[in-house]
C-alpha cells in the first residue's frame, strides 16, 4: 500500500506546486516573463528559469523567440483530451483578452459550455477593473452569466430542455429563476447575437457577451466584459457589444475558424 506522501521529500511537492503555479499564470495572463514568474512564485529568477525551462523541455510551456516571455505550450494537449478546445483558447485567447482589457478598461473572459456549466478558461483584467475575482476555471451557473446565456442561446431546443431541466438556483436577488421568462430571454439573445447581465450573479456587477463562432458557423464559446453596475451602464451597452464582436471575430480566425 502508498504511504500517502509521508517519508517523501517536501521539496518535491512543492516543485509540483510551482510548476502548477506557473501554468495558472500564464493561463490568466496569456504570458509572463522569468521576472514575473519569479515575483509570483516568491523565488530568484534563476530559481524561476530552472523551473520554466523544465516546462518547456516538456514542451508544457513555450517561448516567444529566445528572449520573449513563456506562454502555455502545445504539450498540453497531451493532458487536455477531450477538452483540447478549451486549452486552445488559453494560449490563442490570452492576447485577445489582454487587448480588449486594455481597451475597455474592464474584465474580458471567454467561457466554454462544460456540461451545464459555463467553464471560464481566459481572464484579463483592464485598467480600470476593481474587482480581483479571478474567474480562471471557475464553473458558473449558465442562466445567470452573459456568457452562459449565449452558450445556452446557441443551443438546440432539446439541449436546453435539458439544461434547464432542473431548478433555476437564484444567485442574486435579480436572477431570472422563471424557466418560462428565461426562454424570452434566450429567443432575443439569439436575435440580438449578445446577452447582457444584469447583477444577476453578484449585486453590483453588470456583464456582457457575445458568442464566437467555430469553423462551421455554430457557437462554440462566448467572449465577455464584466464591470460594475455604474460604469457598465445600459447607455455604454452597444459601444461594449461592438468592440466585443470585433474581438469575436479576431479570436475566430486565431483559431482558423472561417469567418464571413
Amino acid at each position: 500500500m502508498g504511504n500517502n506522501g509521508e517519508g517523501r521529500d517536501p521539496a518535491l511537492v512543492q516543485s509540483v506546486d510551482r510548476a502548477v503555479t506557473v501554468l495558472e499564470l500564464l493561463a490568466r495572463n496569456g504570458e509572463a516573463g522569468i521576472t514575473e514568474i519569479a515575483a509570483e512564485l516568491g523565488v530568484h529568477k534563476s530559481s524561476a528559469s530552472r523551473l520554466v525551462y523544465t516546462l518547456q523541455a516538456r514542451e508544457l510551456v513555450e517561448q516567444d523567440g529566445e528572449r520573449g516571455p513563456f506562454r502555455i505550450g502545445l504539450g498540453m494537449r497531451r493532458f487536455a483530451g477531450a477538452v483540447s478546445g478549451p486549452i486552445d483558447y488559453v494560449r490563442v485567447g490570452g492576447p485577445v483578452c489582454v487587448d480588449l482589457a486594455d481597451r475597455l478598461g474592464e474584465t474580458v473572459n471567454i467561457a466554454v459550455l462544460d456540461g451545464d456549466v459555463a467553464l471560464n478558461v481566459s481572464q484579463a483584467r483592464g485598467g480600470s477593473a476593481v474587482a480581483a475575482q479571478n474567474w480562471v476555471g471557475q464553473r458558473t451557473p449558465l442562466h445567470a452569466t452573459s456568457s452562459g446565456k449565449v452558450l445556452l442561446a446557441a443551443a438546440s431546443d432539446s439541449e436546453q430542455d435539458r439544461l434547464l431541466a432542473g431548478e433555476l438556483v437564484a444567485c442574486a436577488p435579480r436572477t431570472i429563476t422563471d424557466p418560462g421568462r428565461l426562454r424570452r430571454v434566450l429567443r432575443r439573445t439569439a436575435e440580438d447575437g449578445f446577452a447582457t447581465c444584469m447583477e444577476e450573479l453578484e449585486a453590483g456587477l453588470h456583464a456582457v457577451a457575445v458568442p464566437v463562432f467555430g469553423a462551421g458557423g455554430d457557437v462554440v464559446a462566448a467572449i465577455s466584459a464584466a464591470g460594475p453596475a455604474y460604469r457598465l451602464s445600459q447607455t455604454r451597452m452597444p459601444e461594449i457589444v461592438e468592440e466585443l464582436r470585433v474581438a469575436s471575430r479576431d479570436l475566430s480566425i486565431r483559431m482558423g475558424h472561417a469567418v464571413a
